[in-house]
């Protein structure tokens, strides 16, 4: 049998390691594997590397991908580019194909599954928005490092009585901005899923201030300051699965100026951005993207096509890809509320 392995989307922490469980479940069942690089774009052009026991020794500390990735979508040329994917899958002599990633990497190969390709999706976002399991590798690596800057941005903020701002990432959920927020003892948080109101905010970042000397905000990415910014989107750069390009927005900075305009008090603002989604992963997403990768070369090995290795509690299971893309995982009113109890 010989299976492929994409990585699609946005790298994070744990997708080596994912390779890597991969890599060594196939060896237990003599099974070959093939790595498609750069996505999705690997299927369309024929882009391979075999991926073997030597592979695997050298990955296990390493951060991003070794296959690359990218946020092609085939189905955006759908006439074009899907034919190309099924006559790569044919002609490189593939069984199965495993897709590692998220949301839009996931709602590729749900479709590809539902063409006939005999696809299995491993769960990768930092942004852990996938409904389908309770958590998704690369989620912790990057708060892990968001709550690092938490605790270096404090030190600059009491040295010199001002209110700094951390943005985070976050498209549609505020995930990493909520743990980063709670967990780094933050003074306000601002997540996708509530509506910002400045007053609210700066009234009690005052009260915050006058405490202490300072004060911390961490804000997700993709929060909305009005309706109006809303009503924008359809006038702003987007990719190919029709997400707004968010780098251009300057979140932090807008919210920094409207701090210091409506409290009177000094505020920065920091982005880490990208630097969430480098480096080695956490003991529990190294941990999480091993368990997944071999779930996924049991899946296929069970014939159990269409499925995407999930974590449910403490065990590795199974949910069908449909269900997996069917709806985000975003912060609920439960979790807001414990949040809440932190921001005195």
């Amino acid at each position: 049998m010989k299976v492929g392995v994409l990585t699609g989307g946005g790298d994070c922490p744990g997708l080596n390691q994912s390779i890597r469980g991969i890599i060594l479940r196939s060896l237990d069942y003599g099974i070959e594997v093939i790595g498609l690089k750069n996505g999705w774009a690997g299927l369309i052009k024929g882009l391979t590397m075999s991926l073997d026991l030597k592979t695997a020794d050298e990955i296990i500390s390493k951060g991003g991908t070794i296959l690359g990735s990218s946020r092609t979508n085939p189905f955006k040329k759908e006439d074009e580019m899907v034919p190309k994917c099924m006559e790569t899958f044919k002609n490189i002599g593939l069984d199965a194909l495993i897709a590692i990633g998220g949301d839009d990497t996931l709602g590729v190969a749900n479709k590809f599954y539902k063409k006939g390709l005999k696809i299995v999706g491993v769960p990768k976002t930092m942004d852990n928005d996938l409904s389908a399991t309770d958590y998704t590798f690369g989620f912790d690596s990057a708060a892990t490092i968001a709550i690092d800057a938490v605790e270096r941005l404090r030190d600059t903020g009491k040295s010199h009585h001002r209110i700094m701002v951390l943005e985070v990432m976050g498209r549609h959920a505020g995930w990493v901005a909520l743990f980063t927020g709670i967990a780094g003892g933050a003074d306000w948080i601002l997540i996708p899923e509530q509506k910002v109101n400045f007053d609210e905010m700066c009234t009690h970042l005052k009260k915050v201030w006058e405490r202490k000397g300072y004060g911390i905000v961490v804000v997700s990415e993709g929060i909305e300051f009005s309706e109006e910014d809303e009503e924008d989107e359809e006038e702003q750069e987007k990719d190919a699965f029709g997400h707004i390009i968010l780098k251009k927005r300057a979140v932090a900075v807008t919210l920094e100026k409207e701090i210091e305009k409506r409290t009177g008090i000094e505020a920065r603002s920091s982005v880490i951005g990208h630097m969430q989604r480098g480096g080695s992963p956490t003991l529990f997403d190294r941990i999480l993207s091993l368990r997944v990768g071999v779930k996924a070369v049991d899946l296929i090995k069970e014939g159990k096509f269409g499925m995407m290795a999930c974590l449910k509690g403490n065990r590795i299971e199974a949910v069908p890809l449909e269900q997996a893309v069917a709806k985000l995982k975003t912060v609920d009113e439960e979790w807001w509320s414990f949040a809440k109890v932190f921001l005195k």
